[in-house]
């Protein structure tokens, strides 16, 4: 099943591989996606992707939730997964690493791969 680009224009940008149609007949249609591909492979170029979203970002935007204030780091939520170099370079040091308050807890690489290993678990 061929997955097609979602830009608006697409067919309207007059390049090669969009003209088709027998001689006499040709006309220019939207393109597959490829090889590249952006916006979660479903548009060909940046411009299409661009294309869509000037036409439907807004109404997107109010339809999933527009933000009414502002998301807050606080250092209950600025707890991230981090690891540094070893300066021996033997191997990385793996810990949870607060953005905000520039603490550390350190972690197992197993921890540090496994998804749902939290820094819940790691108090």
């Amino acid at each position: 099943m061929n997955k097609y680009c979602q830009g608006p224009k697409c067919h309207t940008y007059q390049t090669q591989d969009r003209k088709r149609g027998p001689k006499g007949s040709k006309y220019f249609q939207t393109r597959t996606i490829s090889t590249y591909s952006y916006g979660d492979q479903s548009f060909c170029t940046l411009t299409c992707q661009n294309d869509w979203w000037t036409k439907h970002g807004t109404a997107a935007v109010d339809h999933f939730g527009r933000l009414r204030e502002p998301i807050k780091l606080t250092p209950e939520n600025a707890w991230v997964k981090d690891y540094t170099w070893r300066r021996d370079n033997d191997g990385h040091d793996h810990y949870f690493h607060n953005r905000l308050t520039d603490e550390r807890i350190p972690l197992t690489e197993t921890q540090y791969n496994d998804s749902s290993y939290t820094i819940e678990r790691a108090r």
